[in-house]
């Protein structure tokens, strides 16, 4: 009987990871092969996160991406045993726009991502959290049209996590007003090539921001 249990604990986990997608897997199992270090600073994430060499761009060792394309709030929470198991240092989150684009409402991707925040501090208390703002996106571009149409879903998410943070233990980190456009909230042209994604510039901006955090 054990022996089933087991089994089916196991075809349970396999059909939940599938849900997320094949890269999700190829990504999940990988970090779970790579060996913990000590101090570590893990950047936490979709696709924007995973586009990045962190660890060159910030010239610091310690820093390793825990970025997932395609990745939403769910899946976070689903692989977060692997990132708190090394009791990091900190921890840069930053994730939200691939569950808008699903559909999920607001207060569902609000809810989750303060949920993956509380389970960091409860798994790995001394770990340092950073809520990362939702980047803007810019529907100019005529791409990633489920994304690029949720500015004004952006906007809230990211007031309610910046209110959230200030009785959490948890510090929040406005990236949104520095990508984007000076006379709109759109994502500035400057950072990205098709909207929702960045190029060189942009991650250098992005570093820059976070640099004092580190």
């Amino acid at each position: 009987m054990m022996g089933i249990m087991i089994l089916l604990t196991t075809v349970q986990g396999l059909a939940q990871e599938h849900r997320f997608g094949t890269y999700y897997q190829q990504r999940k199992t990988l970090f779970e092969k790579l060996p913990n270090t000590k101090k570590e600073i893990i950047f936490l994430g979709n696709s924007i996160t995973d586009g990045s060499e962190w660890s060159e761009l910030l010239q610091n060792k310690r820093v390793k991406n825990r970025g997932i394309s395609g990745d939403i709030t769910e899946g976070v929470l689903y692989r977060l045993e692997e990132v708190t198991e090394s009791k990091p240092a900190k921890v840069f989150l930053l994730i939200g726009v691939n569950d808008l684009a699903r559909g999920i409402s607001n207060d569902t991707i609000y809810a989750n991502i303060c949920r993956i925040a509380q389970l960091i501090n409860e798994q790995s208390p001394k770990t340092k959290v950073y809520i990362q703002s939702i980047l803007p996106v810019n529907p100019d571009f005529g791409k990633f049209t489920g994304h690029c149409s949720k500015t004004d879903d952006i906007l809230w998410i990211n007031e309610q996590l910046a209110k959230w943070c200030e009785h959490e233990p948890a510090e929040f980190i406005d990236l949104f007003s520095h990508f984007k456009n000076t006379t709109n909230n759109l994502m500035n042209p400057s950072y990205t090539n098709d909207g929702l994604h960045l190029t060189g510039e942009g991650y250098l901006l992005w570093a820059n921001i976070i640099k004092q955090y580190l």
